[in-house]
């Protein structure tokens, strides 16, 4: 049986993200989580969103797609993208996705180095956990310095990954509109009202884009079916997961067995013991 969906959309829903982060009309939403997030290091007035898509330079080279691509007023431009599961190699990408807008900068048949690139941030919204990351830290501030200084070598190329599921502090512990911008992710989709935490005029207006009963009926075909896919997506994990622990009971049971069989036990009692069958216990 399929959750029934809320009062508001899931923000970490391919359809919510775009329909949150990615409008024109709505910038102003993107602008304030972007301030947030790089508060003390820059200040963003003005965005202007830009095609996702980015044809390749050899047919080696295929079409890459961000989930949004934009561009502050100051030639700087932002990578935002939601990771929903882990993938091998996530690093490499993200390295690999950045390096292609420094490409990109380079006018084509320039042969000299008489040009100051922009500055490229990728910022990646993640509903995993990275391996041997530390306890406790859920948002990375990345970027190119020197091992033994940790001066920062070069300050216009950035990454800033949020694991959203080590933040788990509640409303009472919400200290900055940057805490606040992460819980209202992690949990806009549960909530069935607005938190007075959340009382900010941005909080206020992304609730109201949020309104599952505002959306057109378009978009919430367009939303339901995209749920419909998440949930088909998390269903097919945990049957797997849940096959996966199985076959580690069964081989466990197995190995046991096994030890017993050697030891002389009566098959009866090993049955009994290991919950095998007499047919399985025969074959080892």
């Amino acid at each position: 049986m399929q959750p029934k969906p809320g009062r508001f959309i899931d923000p970490l829903s391919d359809f919510g993200f775009k329909h949150l982060f990615g409008n024109e009309p709505n910038k102003d939403v993107l602008i304030d989580f972007l301030n947030q997030l790089f508060k003390g290091q820059k200040e963003i007035a003005d965005l202007t969103y830009n095609s996702t898509e980015h044809a390749g330079d050899t047919e080696e080279f295929k079409k890459i797609f961000f989930d949004l691509l934009c561009t502050g007023q100051n030639g700087e431009q932002f990578i935002i993208e939601m990771q929903r599961a882990e993938q091998r190699n996530f690093s490499d990408r993200a390295i690999f996705y950045t390096s292609r807008l420094i490409n990109e900068q380079l006018p084509k048949g320039a042969n000299h180095w008489n040009i100051e690139l922009k500055e490229v941030y990728l910022i990646a919204i993640l509903e995993f956990n990275f391996k041997n990351s530390p306890p406790g830290r859920y948002l990375h501030n990345i970027a190119l310095t020197n091992t033994d200084t940790h001066e920062i070598f070069y300050n216009k190329l950035g990454y800033k990954f949020l694991e959203l599921p080590k933040f788990v502090k509640t409303e009472d512990e919400l200290e900055t509109d940057l805490d606040r911008w992460f819980y209202l992710l992690k949990h806009m989709s549960q909530l069935d009202r607005v938190p007075a935490v959340l009382n900010k005029r941005v909080f206020q207006k992304v609730f109201k884009i949020a309104e599952v009963s505002n959306l057109t009926r378009e978009e919430k075909a367009m939303y339901d079916s995209n749920l419909k896919a998440r949930w088909d997506y998390e269903n097919s994990i945990a049957f797997a997961e849940e096959k996966a622990e199985e076959r580690g009971e069964l081989k466990k049971a197995l190995d046991i067995a096994r030890e017993f069989k050697k030891m002389g036990l009566a098959i009866e009692d090993i049955a009994r013991g290991t919950g095998l069958s007499i047919e399985e216990i025969e074959k080892l």
